[in-house]
């Protein structure tokens, strides 16, 4: 055999050994480590400075769409430019895994899904607040990506929560009922809610209360799926909704 070629087999043999190793010390994350990380991406986030980290953040990294993938199907999302904050922090959350192998964990048909944490019964506690970025011309049709937040009495600010976010399903709304509720909640329509409410539904309840900062463009058909899915006394779905995420551009 050819010197050359023997050395050739030689490097190729401890190629394949090396890539056995490695895959051999490959294993999976566990929920406790999983955990660990989403605290340890919050905790980054220094508390009193947050808009200027986010502000900082979102310059180095533009990107505006992220594909959700669930045990149910696949929903692509667009997030809004003019609420550069939640952009920049969903984004963030995004890259660094921190919704990796978590799961939808409150369903209400025909209202919305919310998500954020992991498999866990109890609830993950933000570490920081997103300053509030509600825009009127951003509402809550069938669709919108939102944050969840604590309530007025202890938020009067209208902060959002680092991490829980929901997406909308609600149901179709007639301009009767629409115009009940704007004023009960002393809300101005705009001629786009007055047109998709009634065509597609929304959740126009919840309008200028929440940050809206984001929409489904692709995947409706998901949303109803998971919307619709069986879930127990306490909204939970009967069996896990798993998620995973990833920046597309």
């Amino acid at each position: 055999m050819p010197k050359s070629l023997s050395l050739s087999m030689n490097r190729l043999f401890y190629a394949f050994l090396l890539l056995f190793a490695l895959l051999g010390c490959h294993k999976e994350s566990t929920p406790e480590e999983q955990k660990e990380l989403r605290r340890q991406l919050e905790a980054e986030v220094p508390k009193d400075k947050v808009r200027e980290f986010l502000t900082e953040y979102g310059k180095e990294n533009p990107e505006t769409e992220v594909l959700i993938s669930t045990s149910l199907g696949k929903m692509k999302v667009k997030l809004y430019e003019d609420t550069p904050l939640h952009r920049a922090n969903f984004i963030r959350l995004v890259k660094g895994g921190y919704y990796d192998n978590t799961v939808f964990y409150r369903i209400l048909r025909g209202f919305m899904i919310q998500g954020g944490h992991g498999n866990e019964l109890e609830n993950t506690p933000d570490l920081y607040t997103v300053p509030v970025e509600i825009k009127r011309h951003h509402f809550h049709k069938k669709g919108a990506l939102a944050m969840a937040r604590y309530d007025d009495k202890v938020n009067p600010t209208k902060a959002s929560s680092a991490h829980n976010f929901y997406l909308v399903q609600g149901t179709p709304v007639s301009i009767p009922e629409l115009e009940d509720i704007a004023q009960e909640k002393g809300l101005t329509l705009t001629p786009e809610q007055r047109k998709l409410y009634p065509e597609i539904g929304g959740a126009p309840t919840l309008d200028e209360q929440y940050t809206v900062f984001g929409e489904i463009t692709e995947g409706l058909p998901v949303l109803d799926k998971i919307a619709n899915y069986p879930v127990n006394t306490e909204d939970r779905p009967l069996k896990p909704i798993y998620v995973t995420m990833k920046v597309l551009d």
